[in-house]
């Protein structure tokens, strides 16, 4: 895969249903918006026109969480056809996904479970994406996720882990900086040498989102709150060292009204001016 995908500067927000007739009815103060893949895969209808219809609006980024990257069994071939076909009708800036595993065939976990940093493990996500580059006919992006376990045959880090399938494979890096922070928390790493390894030239978007407290004092990443006071001051590092990249607000739960999430992605915007 040969392909690059230019820097995008926006601020964007996740698309979700609740807010689905404001951003039909008016324009919204966004520079893109970042849809779910899977629930607009294999469908037609309403999901479709809705997305259409955005689509006209504003530039789309497709956010996967079904791919399966870390798996050893391969990736499923129906599922790429699915999101290939999706790509093709929406154009998006870029597809993304996460750096996981989902569950085995025939059967999706629905959750983003941990990898083992391990040489064994980087050839199979190196593997895979490639597979997934070519059949897209495009780059990728993938997420560092957040996790609440380590592996002992792990023999090195997340960052260079990343840094190694970025260079390795061709791909692009999606900097969930909230996940960042819950991992460095859970593991007791410095997220700054995270951000130190990963490298510049690869990272197109961040992710900001919210977090709860969890048992055994584990950090969950629940995207059901804003922002905290330390991910925003973990994102002026990220913008320090990677400069101005597309930038969005995560909510999944507590959705609360629209204007709400327009507000904290204003913050965003003013801590990324102040940098610039």
């Amino acid at each position: 895969m040969s392909e690059t995908i230019p820097p995008f500067t926006g601020f964007g927000l996740g698309l979700r249903k609740e807010h689905h007739a404001q951003f039909l009815g008016a324009e919204q103060k966004v520079d893109f918006v970042e849809i779910i893949s899977e629930n607009f895969m294999a469908c037609g209808g309403r999901p479709l026109r809705t997305l259409d219809a955005m689509r006209e609006r504003h530039p789309v980024i497709m956010h996967g969480v079904s791919m399966s990257l870390g798996s050893p069994a391969g990736l499923n071939r129906d599922y790429l056809t699915e999101l290939k076909l999706l790509a093709d009708r929406t154009r998006p800036l870029w597809v993304s996904d996460h750096l996981c595993w989902t569950g085995i065939p025939g059967h999706n976990s629905h959750d983003l479970l941990p990898l083992p940093y391990t040489n064994e493990a980087l050839a199979t996500c190196i593997a895979n994406l490639k597979l997934a580059q070519d059949v897209l006919e495009r780059p990728l992006l993938v997420e560092n996720p957040s996790s609440y376990m380590t592996f002992p045959e792990s023999t090195m880090s997340e960052w260079q882990f990343l840094k190694a399938l970025a260079e390795e494979s061709g791909c692009y890096l999606l900097l969930d900086v909230n996940n960042v922070f819950v991992s460095s928390v859970n593991h007791h790493f410095d997220p700054l040498e995270f951000l130190n390894v990963i490298p510049r030239d690869r990272v197109r978007q961040i992710h900001l989102a919210g977090h709860s407290q969890g048992p055994e004092g584990l950090l969950i990443d629940t995207h059901d709150a804003p922002v905290c006071a330390e991910v925003w001051a973990l994102y002026a590092k990220a913008i320090d060292r990677f400069g101005p990249c597309a930038t969005m607000i995560e909510r999944d739960d507590a959705i609360p009204p629209l204007d709400d999430l327009l507000a904290e992605l204003d913050q965003a915007r003013e801590a990324a001016s102040v940098l610039a």
